[in-house]
């Protein structure tokens, strides 16, 4: 098993102003073999030193063998986001796994519209008899029933290579003291009967609804201390661990 601290200037999924404030750079991470390549970036880049407001952020993140060929399967992403972000899911609509358990993307964000909270595209590659092939699904986060008082995200896509494969993925978002306000934990199913792997993915998250009387945002964010920061930990079938903290500046206003 190997391991890599990962000190580049930008988070995988979510990083911090790389698309919106025009930086060029983008994280390309390299471990036994696994190539990882991430960009992303959210408005407004300022933000306040106390006070929260609402952001939009963006975010892909591709992978694939050095050598060649798919990737190691992805078994578990473990992602710790800073105190300086805040997530607001109350008031907001929830939808349940078994609501779309057995739905298409477009019906699933039909049944549960107004629980959306990010959409975009998920990608694999499934290893076949033919030779490998390349699958892509629409990538829809729901806002999802909380669990043991904290908040979940559902994560919803469909494969039809071999067969059609539903996927409605619960996300547990824990709430933390420290360093980090918050921690996710996804565990994906196997692809294809343990035949594919996770080549990309992209989303798109920021969500406004009003409650209570309120205009709210599902994501805000301050920058307390000019520094966004995201640990991540990646833990793959092969053995493969990429773990580390991403530190990236903000601008204050």
């Amino acid at each position: 098993m190997q391991s890599q601290r990962l000190k580049a200037g930008l988070a995988l999924c979510c990083a911090a102003g790389a698309l919106f404030a025009g930086a060029a750079g983008a994280a390309i991470v390299e471990v036994n073999g696994l190539v990882l390549h991430a960009d992303g970036g959210f408005q407004p880049h300022k933000l306040p030193r106390r006070q929260y407001v609402p952001i939009d952020f963006q975010g892909h993140v591709d992978a694939r063998a050095k050598a060649g060929g798919p990737p190691p399967v992805l078994n578990k992403a473990i992602i710790d986001f800073d105190r300086d972000g805040r997530l607001s899911a109350g008031g907001l609509p929830t939808c349940a796994a078994e609501q779309v358990a057995n739905v298409a993307p477009e019906q699933a964000r039909s049944i549960c519209r107004e629980a959306i909270v990010g959409t975009g595209h998920v990608e694999a590659s499934i290893a076949l008899a033919s030779g490998a092939v390349r699958v892509k699904s629409p990538l829809t986060l729901f806002n999802g029933p909380p669990q043991d008082g904290h908040p979940t995200v559902l994560v919803h896509a469909q494969t039809t290579v071999p067969g059609t494969q539903t996927f409605a993925i619960v996300v547990p978002i824990e709430r933390r003291r420290g360093e980090y306000r918050y921690r996710a934990i996804l565990e994906p199913p196997p692809i294809a009967a343990g035949l594919g792997a996770l080549t990309h993915v992209d989303v798109k998250i920021g969500r406004r609804f009003r409650a209570g009387g309120q205009q709210r945002s599902y994501v805000s964010a301050r920058c307390s201390d000019g520094i966004l920061r995201t640990h991540g930990r990646f833990v793959f079938a092969d053995g493969t661990v990429i773990d580390g903290s991403v530190d990236k500046p903000c601008g204050t206003r």
